[in-house]
């Protein structure tokens, strides 16, 4: 199988309330909000919004997790400065700042945002990879 991603898929709670969040505090803009579903172009993946239960159901699986979803979504920045400057902007938005950006342990700099239902978001500076002029990563991982 190709190693690629294509779609991520959050299911949710509240579906409206969520397009306005990625709308009025990410600043993104949907390229599809039909039939119960909501979907965002971003750099070659897509992410889409569709009610919890309906996912669940296609799923075959039960809907009723609940607590740390144990995984995160990384957008990867081209410097700390620039980190720093759209968590500012996110948090003042009404994103739920879980960790203020700081250097961490693997020699990055990351903070944490939350959506309204949980969804963790790291906002980071990987100073390992390069990022091309869509904020897509290239190369290898330097070392």
């Amino acid at each position: 199988m190709d190693q690629r991603l294509t779609f991520i898929t959050i299911g949710v709670e509240d579906l409206e309330k969520m397009k306005r969040f990625y709308q009025d505090v990410f600043g993104w803009k949907p390229f599809k909000d039909e039939q119960g579903v909501v979907f965002f172009r971003l750099n070659g993946i897509v992410l889409g919004l569709f009610p919890n239960q309906e996912l669940a159901n296609d799923a075959q699986i039960s809907a009723e997790s609940r607590g740390f979803k144990r995984f995160s979504l990384s957008i990867n920045f081209s410097s700390e400065a620039e980190v720093s400057k759209i968590f500012k902007r996110l948090a003042e938005k009404g994103a739920t700042v879980l960790k203020e950006p700081e250097k961490v342990f693997w020699g990055g700099f990351s903070g944490y945002l939350q959506d309204p239902e949980g969804t963790l978001w790291e906002l980071a500076y990987n100073p390992f990879m390069e990022l091309d002029e869509e904020g897509s990563f290239v190369g290898e991982v330097a070392s």
